[in-house]
């Protein structure tokens, strides 16, 4: 005769026993639980050494427009995404966001940045200079009517970089020839097409800045 037993009475085996499918998960996941908070718990993370910023925001000081002002950002955070999220400073335009078609131009220390490409964090102790700072005063750089006169700005996207722009070109270059504009602002792209207003606008505000100085010299312009 088998010795083999019938299923009903290795199932009242299994019962008499104590031992049940339930009683097994439950210790199972007893059992993870130790392993995964005990032996293999990951050592707690060292804290930054000291002078590293981040990942939080802190606080950070630009000078725009010759004011200083105190601002709290990320260290990624962008010089545009500041002046235009934190500051309000809105005149630049976000248009590619990758520094090529140069919208977000500002000037700082004198030279033409990509403002979507330039960490806040960097510029501090700079001088930075927007599009607002031409109309300061109430009295407007050359170069602002002399866009207006040649219709050097159509949708307004790329016209506050390529003011800027121009500004720069001028202020290292005071008397350029078309070329020199030609190149000059090659960094910047207008979507409008509009480049030969702009060009000529860049011309007729270094005549009139010329004639400025000459004026303010007593004296006159050749």
């Amino acid at each position: 005769m088998s010795s083999k037993k019938k299923p009903e009475q290795e199932l009242q085996a299994v019962r008499t026993s104590g031992f049940s499918r339930r009683g097994f998960l439950g210790t199972a996941s007893a059992t993870a639980g130790a392993v995964g908070g005990g032996l293999l718990e990951q050592p707690a993370q060292a804290a930054p050494p000291a002078g590293i910023m981040g990942p939080g925001e802190i606080e950070i000081t630009l000078t725009i427009n010759g004011k200083a002002t105190p601002v709290k950002v990320e260290p990624r955070t962008t010089l545009l995404d500041a002046c235009r999220e934190r500051l309000e400073i809105t005149g630049a335009k976000r248009v590619c966001d990758r520094g090529t078609c140069g919208a977000c131009t500002m000037l700082v220390n004198g030279k033409t940045v990509y403002a979507c490409t330039a960490l806040a964090v960097d510029m501090t102790g700079k001088k930075i200079e927007t599009i607002e700072s031409l109309t300061a005063g109430g009295k407007a750089h050359p170069i602002v009517p002399a866009f207006a006169n040649h219709d050097a700005q159509q949708c307004g996207y790329c016209t506050p970089g390529m003011v800027m722009a121009s500004k720069g070109l001028l202020d290292q270059t005071p008397n350029p020839t078309y070329e020199q504009v030609k190149a000059g602002l090659g960094g910047n792209l207008c979507r409008c097409g509009t480049y030969v207003g702009i060009r000529k606008a860049v011309l007729d505000a270094a005549k009139e800045l010329r004639a400025n100085g000459a004026r303010k010299n007593g004296g006159s312009n050749a």
